[in-house]
């Protein structure tokens, strides 16, 4: 009969093997139930009697198991969202789910994400060179503060997600959509952007000086304060694009944004008007 208790609590626990809390708790309840069962046997109970009110004893014990396991995956998931001050270098992170993780100050150069749910993590002061993004979700990310060289960024999807103070020298970015994205105070001289498009991107205080942003659709998107200095539109749409200065509009600003290229650009008639007033060549421009 003890056996026949052994197999029956094994069936309650089974939808939870693997859960180490709910291990812990098994073996515990099952040293109880063989111990009330001999308790009742010398009492005098028939095997099937004494087997009967030994399980219940144990009462509804499939939401006491649910509640114990919802724990201890949470606490779980706690523990494997936490990579800070590590050595990962070339870890594989692919195809993997991790919300709200921080991957802070870690060395991470090399590492693939492809494919994986990185949904709310944080990448801040942390070596991100030659990473691979390519597929990943990395909606509201924040990466601060970074060194992503030669990172790739391969249908990405970056929605509200934060690259500031960042190094994306030679990073690469293909048939991504970037919304509501944060570029501020990077540098992107030789970030790759092919098939693109930006939609209420932000890059206040970059570098992109030389980029090459051709055919490319632009809408919402901020170039304020950003170092534009030969860098090339031709063929772009640009739809409400906001290309503040740093100062005053002196010579040399008024200089830089003559060297920026909008050939065969299509922009709708506020854009054109304010890059007019700031001087801009747009002899070859379509307006909207």
């Amino acid at each position: 009969m003890n056996e026949q208790l052994t197999k029956y609590l094994h069936s309650v626990f089974a939808p939870y093997n693997g859960v180490k809390s709910v291990e812990e708790l098994k073996t515990d309840l099952l040293s109880d139930l063989h111990e009330r069962y001999r308790e009742l046997k010398a009492d005098g109970k028939d095997d099937a009697t004494a087997f009967g009110m030994t399980i219940d004893t144990i009462g509804n014990i499939e939401q006491t198991l649910l509640e114990v396991a919802n724990l201890s995956r949470s606490l779980e998931r706690q523990v494997l969202t936490n990579f800070n001050a590590a050595n990962l270098t070339k870890s594989d992170f692919a195809g993997v789910t991790v919300h709200k993780g921080e991957f802070n100050a870690s060395d991470l150069r090399g590492s693939d994400f492809k494919g994986a749910d990185l949904t709310g993590c944080t990448f801040m002061v942390s070596d991100v060179r030659e990473a691979n993004f390519d597929g990943a979700n990395l909606t509201d990310c924040t990466f601060s503060t970074l060194d992503l060289t030669g990172a790739s960024f391969k249908k990405t999807i970056l929605v509200r997600s934060e690259f500031n103070m960042s190094e994306l020298s030679s990073a690469k970015f293909t048939d991504v959509k970037l919304i509501d994205v944060k570029m501020t105070m990077s540098e992107l001289k030789t970030t790759v952007f092919e098939n693109c498009s930006f939609e209420g991107v932000d890059f206040e205080h970059s570098d992109l000086r030389g980029l090459c942003l051709d055919g490319m659709t632009f809408i919402g998107v901020k170039f304020d304060k950003a170092s534009l200095n030969e860098a090339t539109f031709k063929g772009a749409t640009l739809k409400n694009v906001s290309f503040q200065p740093a100062f005053a509009l002196t010579n040399k600003n008024y200089r830089a944004i003559k060297t920026i290229n909008f050939d065969g650009a299509m922009m709708d008639k506020l854009t054109y008007a304010s890059l007019k007033g700031l001087g801009a060549e747009l002899s070859k421009v379509v307006v909207m």
